[in-house]
């Protein structure tokens, strides 16, 4: 009887516990949604209940919210204003641990577009692709190359044991309908011989 009134006098505890930490969070994130310079915020580093009821309050209020760090100790919640929902790249540098530095991605993004258009300008002034491939031997031409392919083509035969057997060494010429209209000839002469 006393451990169960221990027991029961920890569960009211912890859930008193749960009840004023998620009143705090609901102050803080009111908060934050009136902050009107600040489109997220990182909370400290809390435990798995204490994140579960943040998510959950972010939710309720039309936050965007999402949890960050490697191990148990160090995982916090990060919560986003709707308008200010993170991209892809955002999250992946919250993942590395890595601040967000919007001028920062922006500037590699550029990076990477005028790489794309420098290329595709070398494609361009480059020699002139050949016309579209309708030789089967041109068609894999980019992956192994032209003297490769033209070997190879020209070594190509049929393995009589596998799978393309030349029409010469067929024995059964009969195109599948005719194979087909033979096997119902023979059921119906079956069936009248038994009936």
């Amino acid at each position: 009887p006393e451990q169960a009134a221990r027991m029961k006098k920890l569960q009211e505890q912890d859930k008193r516990q749960k009840v004023e930490f998620r009143k705090r969070m609901e102050q803080e994130v009111s908060q934050f949604i009136q902050a009107t310079g600040e489109p997220r915020r990182r909370f400290q580093p809390m435990n798995k209940i204490e994140r579960s009821i943040l998510h959950d309050v972010a939710e309720v209020a039309g936050l965007t919210s999402f949890s960050f760090g490697d191990d148990e100790d160090s995982r916090y919640v990060m919560v986003f204003k709707k308008e200010f929902a993170p991209s892809d790249e955002e999250l992946e540098a919250y993942r590395r641990g890595e601040e967000w530095d919007p001028a920062r991605a922006e500037e590699r993004r550029r990076l990477r577009e005028l790489a794309a258009q420098q290329e595709e300008a070398e494609l361009e002034h480059g020699p002139a692709p050949p016309g579209p491939p309708n030789d089967y031997k041109d068609k894999y031409r980019h992956l192994i190359g032209s003297d490769a392919a033209k070997a190879a083509a020209r070594t190509m035969e049929a393995n009589k044991a596998y799978g393309c057997v030349p029409v010469a060494n067929k024995r059964d010429t009969r195109s599948i309908e005719e194979a087909m209209n033979e096997i119902r000839a023979k059921k119906r002469l079956r069936q009248a011989e038994d009936e």
